[in-house]
């Protein structure tokens, strides 16, 4: 039975921007919604009502909508959507160009900066004319192997001004990581930052780079932006030259938008790429704005002069969903360095100093400070935070306990799901809706999500895959480098031929809300009987010892048996006390099929640079099968740590 933990009051949810747009659906097409499901239901239904709404809802500037909203929502792939229409996403980005903070920065404790509205659009008009004068142009590709500062931002910005495709990497990349990513799409110009802070640590990045550029044949410039010094010697990086002196010619003016068809190219994101090389995943400008925009507008309730933050790096997704908050006019908080910082404290720092409204992180950020013992509510007023979003894996049910228990009561807590993949979520918070304990609000407006079973049958009430039944607009153009778009068909429409198949194991409940259990392709098979990781992690990491664990099945005499590794707190072995009560906890709370046949102690659990823990990597690597991309993970040598383990083999 679902356990409600929060109810916006009527206040909040008459005011929110979901009412308002709900307010204006009834009046323009009569829908008779009063409610989530019945708007989620017509926004599905009529798609050629809902998204030109959107459009007008959230202030797309742009020649469209056009008369043709989608050829055909049932073609998928292929469905081409707002054929007419002409944008460029940094025109709707940059609408808002007065005195008020567009960007506040922290460098972890070392650094702070603010760049108003106009000081940014300033500052993207001449970043637009160097790229120009470098030869930047329509469909070229800009790179960026940066931290998440202002200047990211920015440059992101001047390239889609220009009609130009943005990729980005974070800066804890190594050198053949980098070269794995951009060494597919052939970039133009690099833009780089000399060194980064992590941990209350300067880094230098000016020898990676060095080793990066005669890689990239592509490369004409190499832009290096200054962080944690202001003038690095960059004689060592070939074709390098320095931000001040890349700009120095070009004083501001009104930036010039290049509008382009709806779905032109904007960014080029990658799949983790632990067991193939990445994929290189093409979205489109029309198609990553307007839906991120109806995300922040409509399910995240962000509003003008709202400030936005979201704990992210320029190497995930979130990166590019949090800039769109500027669409939306709203003040983008970026943070750089480690969340951690100052013993956990420096995020609910920032939150109340610079007056956050929407605090966004990952799930394992929010186990990690439980563990910790933190208690925010005593600690920081977080007075303006109205909505917590956590995303990157699953939210146990513990996790909202923690949030409404020891950070803040009154918050809506959004556990968002969708990924790298459609650049944006298809399952959200509903700003009018209760929160239940361990469920993803609702499924995104416009997303037709059903939950399949084996046979293809949608179910509810009953664990299977995560499917989406008709197009949506952000929808990926295609894979990089993959010309008749067989790799794109097989990556997600080879199970159900035509239906999109996420990938991800998920429940359907009967508040219509969802439960995710886990990665469909990681999920166990004991004895023929699937089982979603989640349900083992939130057992074991309730356990005061544990901090984080890791569960494969591996194939044994015919069958295929669970095994759990565990990371124990500082000073801790498993001993057999110990596995008897994460085992006695496993059995008492789920299933015997549940309880693994073995439990191994190791010293890390390796994990991508978005902090998603890579169960694939460590089967094949328990199987010996080799991991082709250890480049991709944040700690690669943890791998190493389940190789040849005997208690394996017995």
């Amino acid at each position: 039975m679902s356990v409600q933990l929060w109810q916006p009051s009527r206040e909040r949810a008459e005011g929110s921007g979901l009412a308002a747009f709900m307010a204006l659906a009834n009046d323009r097409f009569q829908v008779g919604a009063d409610d989530y499901q019945s708007l989620w239901r017509w926004s599905v239904d009529q798609p050629n009502q809902f998204w030109p709404l959107v459009w007008e809802y959230c202030g797309l500037i742009g020649e469209g909508p056009g008369a043709v909203v989608v050829d055909d929502p049932a073609r998928m792939p292929g469905a081409a959507w707002f054929p007419q229409a002409r944008l460029n996403f940094a025109e709707t980005l940059l609408r808002r160009r007065d005195d008020g903070d567009a960007i506040v920065f922290w460098g972890e404790d070392k650094v702070k900066r603010r760049i108003s509205f106009a000081g940014l659009h300033a500052e993207v008009s001449r970043l637009q004319q160097a790229l120009q004068a470098a030869g930047i142009g329509v469909g070229d590709r800009v790179a960026g192997y940066m931290p998440n500062l202002p200047e990211s931002v920015a440059f992101m910005l001047a390239a889609s001004s220009l009609g130009a495709i943005w990729s980005s990497a974070s800066p804890d990349f190594g050198v053949q990581g980098v070269l794995d990513r951009f060494g597919q799409i052939a970039p133009k110009v690099l833009v780089a930052a000399e060194g980064y802070f992590y941990s209350g640590k300067s880094h230098d990045c000016l020898d990676k780079l060095a080793a990066i550029v005669p890689g990239l044949a592509s490369l004409e410039r190499v832009v290096v932006v200054p962080y944690t010094r202001e003038r690095a010697d960059i004689s060592a990086v070939d074709k390098a030259v320095h931000l001040a002196d890349f700009v120095a010619p070009h004083a501001a003016r009104a930036v010039e938008f290049a509008r382009l068809p709806f779905d032109h190219p904007l960014y080029i994101m990658y799949s983790s790429g632990t067991t193939v090389a990445p994929k290189c995943i093409v979205h489109s400008a029309g198609g990553a704005l307007i839906q991120q925009l109806k995300e922040h507008r409509l399910h995240c309730d962000v509003k003008a002069g709202d400030r936005v933050f979201y704990f992210t790096t320029c190497g995930w997704m979130m990166w590019n969903w949090l800039v769109a908050g500027l669409g939306a006019e709203a003040t983008l908080l970026l943070y750089d360095g480690n969340p951690s910082h100052l013993g956990g404290r420096i995020l609910f720092d920032f939150a109340d100093a610079e007056g956050m409204t929407l605090f966004g992180t990952s799930a394992k950020w929010i186990d990690a400070i439980a563990k910790m013992g933190l208690e925010p509510a005593k600690t920081h007023s977080l007075a303006s935070v109205r909505t917590i979003c956590s995303t990157g894996s699953v939210l146990a049910p513990e996790g909202f306990d923690y949030i409404y228990a020891k950070v803040k009561t009154d918050v809506q807590l959004a556990s968002i799901s969708g990924g790298t993949d459609i650049i944006s979520c298809f399952m959200l918070g509903n700003p009018i809706g209760p929160v239940y304990r361990g469920e993803i609000q609702c499924r995104g407006l416009g997303m037709k999500v059903e939950v399949f079973d084996e046979s293809g049958s949608a179910v509810e009430g009953r664990k299977g895959e995560l499917v989406c039944t008709r197009a949506f607009p952000s929808m990926p153009v295609g894979f990089w480098g993959d010309p008749g778009g067989a790799k794109y068909r097989a990556a997600y429409f080879e199970k159900y031929p035509g239906i999109w198949t996420h990938g991800d194991w998920v429940e359907l409940t009967a508040t219509g809300g969802i439960v995710v259990y886990g990665r469909s392709d990681a999920t166990l098979n004991p004895g023929g009987v699937r089982i979603g990781t989640a349900e083992i992690y939130r057992q074991v990491e309730q356990i005061d010892d544990v901090m984080e664990s890791l569960v494969i099945g591996q194939d044994w005499q015919g069958d295929v048996r669970v095994i759990l590794f565990v990371r124990l707190r500082d000073g801790i072995r498993l001993s057999a006390e110990l596995e008897s009560l994460i085992r006695k906890r496993i059995r008492d709370n789920t299933t015997p099929r549940h309880v693994p046949a073995k439990v191994v102690q190791v010293d890390d659990i390796p994990r991508t640079k978005s902090g998603k823990i890579v169960e694939l990597a460590v089967r094949d690597v328990v199987h010996g099968r080799g991991v082709k991309n250890r480049e991709a993970l944040a700690n690669p040598e943890a791998l190493d740590l389940f190789q040849g383990r005997a208690e394996l083999e017995e």
